[in-house]
């Protein structure tokens, strides 16, 4: 027998299923017509839809693995965003290593030097490779670019796979529940904006970014987050409302910094901007900032973390 977090992959597939098919319907009716927006971010949603079923679905070391190599690829992609000069490159390598220690620390549950290892000893010692015989110039922004990368792509989507090992009975429920969550809080956040969004919050880095969208997204999550917690989660119906707040704020705040940090990055080079709408950055920049904030607040208040 189906379980609920079963009932709700399916759902969720069906839903995904339909717009694809009304969509592609669309496209053979009116050719070159439509919104190819909306398109790239179904495209982001189904590829969401797949990490989940790895993340939920399966046991955790599979879930730690998608998470991993999902990390990888957007710090991957953060990095061919930035200019950088030779000397920098070895900082990316450092970068990298960095990845699976940190999800080593997950497997073992070592919580402790999970929640230190990159905010505290990377940015130690991550400075060294950029002194030793490479001057001077340039070492504020080459290494500080580096440290937020990693504290944005790997410390903070880290925490979607420490769920499952904090707490096995509840972990891929939880997972599940902020996903779809801050999801949802993406896809009402593009509609409203596009239909009734008016005053744009950085419309020099992203117009789809509106305040309307943003007051629609936090009441729809806010709800959502009330009736899906007695469901996927341990958690009660007004805990859940709460955490649909946080996740509601955390997600725009997420979207809003990936979207600005896009822009500044990428300014002159429209090409690859261009490229890079169809991101692994789409993927997770509202979960950059969910993941430790629903976490840490979780693990706060609740024995089973």
């Amino acid at each position: 027998m189906l379980n609920n977090l079963q009932w709700t992959m399916i759902v969720i597939f069906v839903v995904l299923a339909v717009i694809h098919i009304i969509c592609f319907m669309q496209d053979r009716k009116h050719p070159g017509e439509g919104y190819p927006a909306f398109r790239q971010r179904l495209r982001t949603w189904w590829g969401m839809w797949l990490i989940l079923c790895l993340a939920t679905l399966f046991n955790p070391v599979v879930s730690l693995l998608a998470v991993m190599l999902l990390s990888f690829f957007a710090l991957k992609e953060y990095f061919s965003m930035i200019r950088s000069r030779k000397s920098e490159r070895r900082l990316f390598l450092w970068a990298y290593l960095a990845i699976p220690v940190q999800f080593y620390w997950i497997l073992i549950e070592w919580y402790g030097m999970f929640i230190v290892f990159i905010p505290v000893y990377v940015f130690l010692f991550l400075p060294l490779p950029r002194m030793i015989n490479k001057g001077t110039a340039g070492f504020l922004r080459s290494v500080s670019r580096v440290q937020w990368g990693l504290m944005l792509m790997v410390f903070g989507l880290s925490h979607l796979a420490y769920f499952p090992f904090a707490t096995p009975p509840y972990g891929a429920g939880l997972v599940l529940y902020l996903v779809v969550l801050t999801q949802l809080n993406d896809i009402v956040h593009y509609a409203a904006s596009s239909y009734l969004g008016k005053r744009k919050v950085v419309p020099t880095a992203n117009p789809f970014v509106t305040w309307e969208g943003f007051l629609c997204s936090f009441a729809v999550t806010s709800i959502a987050a009330y009736f899906l917690a007695p469901v996927l989660t341990p958690l009660g119906s007004s805990f859940g409302l709460f955490a649909g707040m946080l996740i509601g704020l955390g997600g725009f705040i997420g979207s809003t910094t990936v979207s600005v940090l896009k822009r500044d990055l990428l300014i002159g080079d429209d090409d690859k901007a261009q490229a890079l709408r169809k991101s692994y950055l789409s993927l997770v920049d509202g979960l950059t900032y969910t993941s430790p904030v629903f976490f840490h607040v979780t693990r706060y208040f609740f024995d089973f973390m």
